[in-house]
């Protein structure tokens, strides 16, 4: 067997990444390779917002299936800085009463959906910095870390196929066109397919 990486867990993740660049990765992979830790998601995300590596997951590529990740390119993008301060932080907390903003669970309490986990919280953005969401109070909530994986969103209704229609034709053409370039990179062979009907 290959011998780990040595440093943390996001350390040995980003250096299982770069030597495997190309190749699709499963969740039980990583989970040993970040050694067993529960958060290993958590650092890969990390990983895409922190430092910029542009990880793929089936919500990038139709062909990965979930658990699948995937880096092709060993540059990094330009990330976003973290400037959350601790005021800010212990304010959001107290508004929120120490609970999760989308399953409503409380800090410390064993988590209602992995009862093995105690519950911790962290700040989130509800507008992403991504879709130019600020730092300040107002757009900040506390969410628990099942949420913030994304392993346990049931509070969170995905929008329909109207509503996102309706939010493209109000954008840009500009941004149109890069919705466009996502989906057929997304979609390759159904935009082929969509190509040949008359």
């Amino acid at each position: 067997m290959a011998k780990k990486p040595s440093g943390g867990a996001r350390a040995k993740l980003r250096k299982h990444f770069l030597e495997n660049l190309g190749h699709v990765m499963d969740s039980a992979e990583l989970r040993e390779v970040a050694g067993g830790i529960s958060e290993w998601a958590r650092r890969i995300r990390e990983l895409r917002t922190q430092e910029g590596y542009q990880i793929l997951t089936n919500n990038d590529r139709s062909d990965l299936k979930p658990g699948q990740y995937l880096l092709n390119d060993p540059k990094p993008v330009p990330a976003f800085e973290r400037a959350i301060s601790k005021e800010v932080r212990a304010l959001v907390l107290d508004r929120n009463g120490f609970t999760c903003q989308m399953c409503g669970a409380v800090a410390g309490e064993p988590h209602p959906y992995d009862p093995t986990r105690k519950t911790r919280l962290h700040i989130g953005h509800i507008i992403d910095k991504s879709q130019g969401g600020t730092d300040d109070a107002g757009n900040l909530r506390a969410i628990c870390s099942v949420c913030n994986e994304g392993a346990s969103n049931l509070t969170l209704e995905r929008p329909s196929s109207q509503k996102l229609l309706a939010q493209i034709r109000r954008a840009t053409g500009t941004d149109q066109v890069e919705v466009l370039k996502w989906l057929i990179k997304k979609y390759p062979k159904q935009a082929d397919s969509a190509r040949m009907e008359p």
